[in-house]
Order: C-alpha cells, then structure tokens, then sequence
C-alpha cells in the first residue's frame, strides 16, 4: 500500500498494522517472490512501516519467516529494523512476530528448508528478541505445537493463539476438527481450543488479558512507548486483565475454565490491593460491575 492508501486505513481507525518481512536477506527475499510486482519489491516491503508511520499509523508488528535464511542474519535484520524506527520516528514496533516455516501443501521447499531453526535455536531466538527489546510484544503462534508453547512462553512471550483456523473459508464454514492441507497456508501444531489453552494458562498461575484499552483511548504510539520502556504500562495490563478475563469466563468459559481462572483473578487482585492501593478500589467497582453484566469498561 501507499502513503495514501494507509492513510484511509488510519482514518477508520486500524489497531495494529503488521508487515512482515518474511526474511531481511535480499538474495533469499527476491529469489522466492515474483519479480517485476510490488511483492517482489525487496525496498518497498522494508519500507512498508515507514509509510504506516508517515501515514499517521503508529502502531506496527514486524516479524521474520525464520528458516528462510540463516538466523542470525535475520534476527540481526529484525532487530535494526527497530532501532531504524525508534531513530526515525521514535516508535518502535509494538509487536513482534518470530514464525518458523512449517510444511504446506504442495510446496516442497517447505518440507525440508536448508536453514531450518531447531527447538533450541528458536528458544535462543526467542531470548535474544526478549533481551534486545524489552518493550515490545511478542507473539508465539499456534505453528508451534502445546508442549513448546508451555516451554516458550515463560522466555517473555506475552501474546499467544488458540482455535485458529488457517484455511480458506476456515471460520465461516462448519467444518471438523481434521486439518485440511489442501486448503490451508501450513500446518498447524497446536490445534486446541481457545477453552483448553485458557484453562491451562490458568492452572499455571497465568492471567488471560483481552485487553483492548490502549486504542480504545489511544494508548498507542508516542503516548505508550514510554510507558512500555518504563515498565508504567503494566499496571494498565493488569487492571484491565482483570476486568476483561472476568468478562470472557462469564460469556465464554467452560465450568472447569471459570473454576481455573477464578483463582488466578483472586490472586491478581491480591496482588493490586497490596501494591497498587490507591486503584483498588476503582478495580473493584469495575469487577463488580462486570460481574453484573456490564461489559467493555476499561482504565
């Protein structure tokens, strides 16, 4: 898209615009996209968060395709994307993705890619991203099966999926639970439900957030980027986690889930009254009236 076209995406007011490179290696990125399109142009996918930010979007997700090219390469590439961002705009990315390649349907050089990432390099990887820029949100797909998800998360992942449908036609077809190869962009490896991998999160002590407050009242750009390098946004997180798990175990959550997720909102908000006192009582209000029935509040 244009500086033009993304500006009308600005003016309806898009959340997170995601671009992602698939690899920062030029050879590699030309070799598998079509030449002479605008796809194939290596410059102006790169480009692409320039004008996001130029068009008045200040929220980005960035991300490699890792098992493209070598991984030290593309973490390198990754990683001075962000610095040229935050350099030129002083907003760096507000997400960051870290996908490795998976096995598609009539697409050999997916079976057995040349530099494919290993469990231990992608945990390295993961570390690395966590370390190098500590602000940003990083998310872990369902790509990656149950048990290295379990193993990742606790490495700083902070977003994750579940019930996802990849396929054409995926969420709008009943279909059953059997992966469809053919009609699908990769397999996936964690296929559970949204249920199932809330009620897990839950039994280990972790808190679902559904938040979407910061651009409700436009906690975004400029406005939060210092309050993630600060570590301040946090505070926002688990208040509005809170409210917000309260109110998808009321309208969504199975009777083991709720049971799972009650104990952790006890602990959560043990935790506020005991550090954060003075917006206890305005959580509570909020909870309480969640529990009644209202619904979409926020800090």
């Amino acid at each position: 898209m244009s500086i033009e076209e993304l500006a009308l995406l600005n003016e309806v007011g898009i959340g997170t615009f995601q671009v992602f490179q698939e690899t920062y290696h030029r050879p590699t990125y030309e070799k598998l996209h079509p030449a002479g399109t605008i796809k194939g142009h290596y410059l102006w996918r790169l480009y692409a968060m320039h004008r996001a930010m130029e068009a008045g979007i200040d929220d980005v997700g960035i991300g490699p395709l890792f098992g493209l090219y070598d991984w030290r390469f593309e973490i390198m590439g990754l990683l001075y994307h962000a610095i040229e961002l935050e350099a030129k705009f002083g907003i760096g990315p507000h997400t960051i993705s870290f996908p490795r390649i998976e096995p598609a349907h009539n697409t050999p050089f997916a079976d057995n890619p040349q530099h494919a990432v290993t469990d231990d390099v992608f945990k390295k990887i993961i570390t690395v991203i966590r370390l190098a820029v500590p602000y940003t949100g990083m998310i872990v797909t369902a790509r990656e099966d149950a048990q290295l998800r379990r193993e990742v998360l606790p490495l700083g992942c902070t977003q994750t999926d579940a019930s996802s449908k990849i396929g054409i036609g995926g969420y709008s077809e009943m279909v059953d639970s059997d992966q469809q190869g053919d009609r699908q962009q990769f397999i996936l490896g964690d296929t559970r439900s949204l249920d199932t991998v809330v009620r897990e999160l839950a039994e280990a002590g972790c808190i679902t957030s559904f938040c979407t407050a910061g651009y409700r009242c436009g906690r975004t750009g400029q406005k939060i980027m210092g309050l993630l390098r600060s570590g301040k946004e946090g505070q926002f997180c688990k208040l509005n986690a809170v409210i917000t798990f309260r109110e998808w175990l009321d309208d969504f959550g199975s009777p083991e889930t709720i049971t799972a997720g009650e104990k952790v909102i006890a602990q959560e908000i043990a935790q506020v009254k005991k550090k954060m006192p003075e917006i206890f009582d305005q959580l509570m209000r909020f909870y309480e009236k969640t529990q009644a029935g209202d619904r979409d509040l926020y800090f």
